[in-house]
């Protein structure tokens, strides 16, 4: 895109979240583009200095409610969704079965749905919720407990895990960001079983969060007493990143791949790691893990294999869109262990949807996402 072109007109949805304030955060300084709407619904009619005091620089309109908003003459390019489950369905329904080439001149927005006569049919959609991660309705309906109510859309989505993705992204008008955990984890474990240097069975991924993976509404479990100088697992053998996982790598393989999940909440704002263990295949070595993990991701910008014996940390990604792996020759025979560590807010979420709407604009991966991790 050149100097001169017209910028990306970017509409965030849910921007009082910490995805949404992240999302603003990086959009901010994007040579290319230009937010033009932000909605809030609990947060609507307040500047965004208002609700996040760290953003009071930018020049962005106000937080709207969805109802509020005059979509005629938006002609939006981009909309990110940093909506909860099961919220953004419809409302990424409307956006993208618009049937009309420009915007209705009249039109009274009473619901969400009405998106559908509002919005541009050409508007590029990228959704940070779970809502179109899961191809299989029935799979979905299990673990959301509600049926998918977009299902063509939940068949055409594609899955935006960037670096192993790419030329599917590129063609996309509907991209699902893939959860934090399983960011970290598919980064990691699909090249190894693509490559076939592990067996499938008894991968075991023991993750850890920061408290922003929570999301930002009031819940007493996330109150800092409830966090502080504590640690603990949640949704044991439950939890909703199971499923998408375990979709992904069965996809790699070709074949049905199951895991055990554990995720812990920590007590730190943001940040993730997870230890996986797994078991090599016949005559394999961590020699070869590593050969492969290299080889994969010589040349990306954003994934990095540390050095033999180095120990990823947190710290070292921390407010950045970088990921860094290593793997570690356990001393029980036949097992290694990968560790591998992301910021959840950025690679795990905002900053992985930035480096997939600049794929499907044409633009470099990186641009917004240059920032070195912040130490300490």
């Amino acid at each position: 895109m050149s100097e001169s072109a017209k910028k990306i007109r970017a509409g965030i949805l849910g921007a009082s979240g910490y995805t949404g304030a992240e999302l603003v955060r990086l959009l901010a300084l994007h040579p290319h583009v230009e937010i033009v709407l932000l909605t809030a619904d609990r947060k609507a009619g307040q500047p965004i200095a208002d609700v996040f005091p760290h953003l009071a620089t930018t020049d962005l309109p106000d937080l709207m409610a969805v109802d509020e908003v005059e979509w005629p003459g938006l002609e939006l390019d981009v909309v990110f969704c940093a909506l909860p489950h099961a919220t953004s369905q419809e409302i990424i329904k409307g956006i993208l079965h618009a049937t009309g080439h420009g915007f209705i001149d009249e039109m009274i927005i009473e619901s969400p749905s009405d998106y559908a006569n509002a919005i541009h049919g050409s508007v590029k959609v990228i959704d940070l919720s779970a809502d179109f991660r899961l191809r299989d309705q029935d799979v979905y309906q299990k673990w959301y407990g509600d049926e998918h109510r977009a299902p063509e859309l939940q068949k055409e989505a594609v899955y935006g895990l960037t670096e192993l993705n790419r030329e599917d992204i590129t063609r996309a008008r509907l991209v699902a960001c893939p959860g934090c955990y399983p960011t970290a984890a598919l980064l990691t474990l699909v090249p190894l079983l693509q490559s076939r240097v592990i067996a499938k069975g008894n991968i075991i991924i023991d993750a850890k969060s920061g408290v922003s993976g929570a999301g930002r509404s009031l819940k007493e479990a996330n109150l800092f007493t409830e966090v502080s100088e504590a640690m603990h697992p949640y949704g044991i053998a439950a939890h909703r990143h199971s499923p998408e996982i375990e979709q992904e790598l069965t996809k790699a393989l070709g074949e049905q791949v199951y895991v055990t999940f554990t995720p812990h909440l920590v007590p730190m704002n943001r940040g993730e790691l997870e230890t996986i263990y797994v078991q090599y295949a016949d005559g394999k070595t961590v020699a070869d893990l590593r050969a492969v993990l290299e080889e994969q991701y010589a040349d990306d910008p954003f994934v990095t294999v540390a050095p033999e014996g180095v120990v990823p940390a947190t710290r070292q990604v921390r407010g950045s869109n970088h990921c860094v792996i290593n793997v570690f020759e356990d001393r029980v025979p036949g097992r290694a262990i990968l560790v591998v560590v992301i910021d959840n807010l950025v690679k795990g979420s905002s900053g992985q949807a930035i480096q997939n709407m600049n794929l499907m604009f044409g633009l470099e991966e990186t641009l917004s996402l240059e920032q070195l991790p912040l130490f300490p």
